[in-house]
């Protein structure tokens, strides 16, 4: 009997970490992409989330309904919580219309003259990054809301982030990857889901993260006007986002720029 209870407790040890290494994140985002929609009241039919390589383009998802997920993000998650993240981030996109904005820029614009001098190239760079920026910290806020209404943990998303390989500049100033938008998604989740922050996640990235986040509160302890702009950034992240989350639903799964390609296109 003793044999068999060590050879049982040897059969177990050795199979929890085949059992751990078993998690495949593309298996997981058709599940987790349907309760992100349920659990928040989107009733659209016949959604597909699909995994690619390569760049995402979610522009057609008015017309075909299949919501894209990069592989390459996917690699950065190990549980439901990250992969949630992922997910919800491209909803977030498709929600505020980021994925759609270029196709209703292309038909007012068609015929008309577009050609870049090589002056202003630079500036038509740092315009387009800065923008890209700014949708992605957009995304990451519609992604809190998304997550924490469907009951996963948004801090994910500050791993997902910081798991990530950080640039020369981030590295230089010993900055986690991603760091800005990590610390907006931290911020907003102090301000809109403050229990979700006190609740922490249990990972060392997150730990990490914690480490530079306390001295960027640090600083701004004794910085009552910087404070004060972070406070009515963030209400003003949470009025839009909410907003524009419930005119999704009451358009039956399409945001604005979604509709007025409609309407455009039609004429």
């Amino acid at each position: 009997m003793k044999k068999v209870l060590i050879s049982l407790f040897a059969a177990i040890i050795i199979t929890i970490p085949a059992t751990a290494a078993t998690f495949k994140p593309a298996d997981r985002v058709q599940t987790l992409g349907q309760t992100l929609l349920t659990k928040n009241g989107i009733t659209v039919s016949n959604v597909k989330f699909t995994v690619v390589s390569g760049d995402v383009d979610n522009s057609n998802y008015a017309t075909n309904k299949v919501v894209n997920i990069s592989s390459s993000d996917l690699a950065y998650t190990g549980n439901d919580n990250e992969v949630a993240a992922v997910v919800a981030n491209e909803l977030g996109h498709i929600i505020s219309g980021h994925s759609s904005k270029g196709k209703v820029v292309s038909l007012l614009t068609a015929g008309s003259n577009t050609n870049t001098s090589a002056n202003n190239s630079t500036a038509s760079t740092l315009a387009q990054n800065y923008q890209t920026t700014k949708e992605e910290k957009e995304a990451d806020v519609f992604a809190v809301n998304l997550m924490a209404n469907a009951g996963y943990n948004p801090l994910a998303i500050i791993v997902v982030l910081t798991k990530q390989t950080g640039t020369y500049w981030e590295t230089l100033q010993g900055k986690p990857a991603n760091a800005d938008r990590a610390m907006n998604v931290y911020d907003y989740t102090s301000y809109a889901y403050p229990a979700k922050l006190k609740a922490g996640y249990s990972c060392n990235e997150y730990k990490n993260f914690l480490t530079y986040a306390n001295t960027v509160l640090a600083e701004r302890k004794n910085n009552k006007k910087a404070q004060t702009k972070l406070n009515k950034e963030m209400q003003k992240y949470r009025k839009n986002s909410v907003s524009q989350i419930t005119k999704f639903k009451t358009r039956g799964g399409l945001s604005g720029w979604d509709a007025a390609y409609g309407i455009l296109n039609a004429q």
